[in-house]
């Protein structure tokens, strides 16, 4: 008779009807070494965010930091690959790495002159390279309060118009939070510039109303 039992010439299901100790077993592996891949990444990520960090307060203090901006690009390079590759599921714990690399090697271009490199030439996707151009105005605007401090109104003038134009660049840019959180480096990057707006118009205006030194005594004014 039928009664749904199974027969007694069949074997009794792994523990009891649930799952086999092998399955088990494998899912336990792979937390395991995930768990080891996520510490793996916090301490790359961690490393090359001090590097990128330590860089760019010496490009501010020294004007150039070559050695450490080639280490920065192939650090990011090699992580963002990295994730591609193994860490799906764990690339927000890179995020901040990655957006400061950006920033310093942005703020590199800036002091050497040179153009940026887009995304694709440093290795990363377009997400954290925003978020790094987007930081890179507030040190810009750095730049520009060192040159008011030295009365380089000139030098403070012409970062003024290079902020104007990546403020530009990036409001350009319209998406959901839920893809990149972009407006809150929008946000900021627009108040940064009206405020350096207002303090280069008060420097003319003080170097407008400073007066004219005086010839040294002997000399004809």
């Amino acid at each position: 008779m039928t009664n749904g039992s199974p027969s007694s010439g069949e074997p009794p299901a792994p523990n009891g009807g649930g799952l086999a100790d092998s399955v088990l077993s494998t899912i336990e592996a792979h937390l395991r070494q995930r768990e080891l891949r996520r510490e793996d990444l916090y301490q790359r990520a961690r490393r090359l965010r001090r590097l990128a960090q330590g860089t760019m307060n010496r490009l501010h203090a020294e004007g150039a930091a070559p050695v450490e901006l080639a280490e920065i690009r192939r650090g990011m390079a090699d992580l963002a690959d990295w994730l591609r590759r193994e860490g799906r599921g764990d690339e927000a714990m890179a995020l901040d790495a990655l957006q400061e690399s950006v920033e310093a090697v942005l703020l590199g271009a800036v002091v050497a002159g040179q153009p940026m490199p887009g995304p694709s030439e440093l290795g990363v996707d377009p997400e954290p390279y925003l978020l790094g151009l987007g930081d890179v105005v507030g040190e810009v605007r750095r730049r520009v309060l060192d040159h008011l401090g030295r009365d380089d109104l000139a030098s403070a003038e012409a970062d003024l118009a290079l902020m104007e134009r990546l403020t530009r660049a990036l409001l350009r840019f319209d998406t959901t939070r839920a893809i990149v959180q972009l407006k809150p480096k929008q946000d900021v990057a627009r108040a940064l510039l009206e405020r350096t707006r207002g303090e280069i118009v008060m420097a003319r205006f003080l170097a407008r109303a400073r007066p004219p030194a005086s010839a040294p005594p002997g000399e004809p004014e």
